[in-house]
Parts: structure tokens; C-alpha cells; sequence
């Protein structure tokens, strides 16, 4: 007897994967961007950059901590691994939160100092 298909809906899945995957690029693109930004004294894309991933913040926030696509991709697969709904290694997933959002800290900390630093 064959076990139960892990993937209820398979093609939905894929598509929602690849959405997320998608979506966490971008959001990682603007963490590691605002330094950047700060450092070449770009201070107002910067502070863009940093209201960007504050909406996405907010958004984890009143979702408890999860993005409203893993609880999409949930209805397709029994799978709860920590990168079953993202196209992550599985260390990166369970650590995603934890390192990007030091890095968003650090990185605002960054922008906050170098345009107080250009004001003085």
C-alpha cells in the first residue's frame, strides 16, 4: 500500500513557491540594500528602502509571525518542513526571520547614523 501523497495540490503549490521565493528576494534585496544606500549617502532611498520592508514587517506582525502565503501553500501539502513553502535551503528558511531581521536593524541602525552624521 503506498503512502498518502504528501502534496495535496501540487501544481498551486509550485506556483505559490515560486511566489514566495519571488517576494523574499525582493524583501532581501531591500535589507541588504539600505546600508548600501546609506553608505553612498543616499539617505532618502534609504529611509524608502526601510519604510518598504516596515510594511512587510507590519504585514508578519498581524499575520502572528508568518506570511500570509504559508498559510496559502499549507492548504496544498501535508509537508511542514521549514522551507515547504519557500524555495530556500532548509537552513536559511528556519533561520530567515532571526537574520534578516538583524540585518534590517543593523542596516536602519547604519542609516539612522550616517544621515544624523550628514545633518551635523
Amino acid at each position: 500500500m503506498k503512502p498518502p501523497p504528501t502534496e495535496l495540490r501540487p501544481g498551486p503549490l509550485i506556483a505559490i513557491k515560486l511566489s514566495h521565493t519571488v517576494v523574499w528576494a525582493f524583501f532581501a534585496s531591500c535589507i541588504v540594500a539600505i546600508p548600501i544606500a546609506s553608505w553612498r549617502d543616499e539617505h532618502r532611498t534609504a529611509l524608502w528602502l526601510i519604510a518598504i520592508v516596515f510594511v512587510e514587517v507590519s504585514v508578519l506582525v498581524l499575520n502572528g509571525m508568518r506570511c500570509p502565503l504559508t498559510s496559502l501553500a499549507a492548504r496544498c501539502t501535508r509537508d511542514r518542513m521549514d522551507n515547504f513553502d519557500i524555495y530556500l535551503p532548509l537552513w536559511l528558511a528556519r533561520h530567515n526571520k532571526t537574520l534578516f531581521g538583524a540585518l534590517y536593524i543593523a542596516g536602519a541602525g547604519i542609516a539612522l547614523f550616517r544621515w544624523l552624521r550628514a545633518l551635523g
